[in-house]
């Protein structure tokens, strides 16, 4: 004494099938270290082997950490008990299982950290690719007959109507031959017609 009633979980996967371990008891803060780690070293080494281990192991190795809260309230054992309290031994990090183990879990973490990373990046980049950048907002459809002026670099547009008699003209709006620009042609991005469906092409303008 003093003890409290404490649950470690542990996982183990078997690439098809896994286990489920749980050890639990009145335990003083001595006996509920050594469980807790003894617990955790063995899940981290034994508990990522199979698809569904990778994602249920890092769950049971958080759900520990408040068994370990519990643990770690308790005072030192005051008591003396039938057996003497089991040795906790060396903190989990500084055991051979417990630092292979942080392997796939650091890899893990990385993989979690990197997927919205790189979904953002994605996002803030598109636009700059010109795959599938948007007209600014207030500038009218491109029409056929009319003519237009790229405010960016080929291959990217953001074209805007211009009178075709003034030097911004660049490109002359006209329809493709059956189903074809003609050559030389560039092609306008769908969102650039009125219904955001039909193709133009770009006729390039001498000045």
């Amino acid at each position: 004494m003093p003890a409290a009633p404490v649950t470690v979980r542990g996982h183990q996967g078997m690439v098809v099938i896994m286990r489920f371990l749980r050890r639990g008891g009145v335990l003083c803060r001595t006996c509920g270290l050594a469980v807790f780690r003894q617990m955790q070293s063995d899940t981290l080494v034994r508990g990522w082997w199979g698809a569904l281990s990778m994602l249920i192991t890092p769950v049971v190795l958080l759900l520990n950490l408040g068994a370990l809260a519990r643990i770690r309230k308790l005072p030192p054992p005051a008591t003396a008990a039938w057996r003497p309290p089991l040795d906790p031994g060396r903190p989990l990090l500084r055991r051979p299982a417990g630092l292979i183990g942080l392997v796939p879990l650091t890899a893990l973490a990385l993989v979690v950290i990197a997927v919205p990373v790189l979904v953002l990046v994605g996002g803030s980049t598109e636009e700059g690719s010109g795959v599938k950048f948007q007209p600014r907002k207030n500038r009218d459809p491109l029409s056929v007959g009319a003519c237009a002026h790229n405010d960016r670099e080929w291959p990217h547009q953001d074209l805007r109507n211009v009178p075709c008699d003034s030097a911004d003209a660049q490109y002359l709006i006209t329809e493709p031959k059956d189903g074809y620009c003609a050559t030389g042609d560039y092609i306008a991005h769908l969102q650039y017609s009125v219904d955001g469906e039909s193709t133009l092409c770009l006729h390039p303008v001498k000045n």
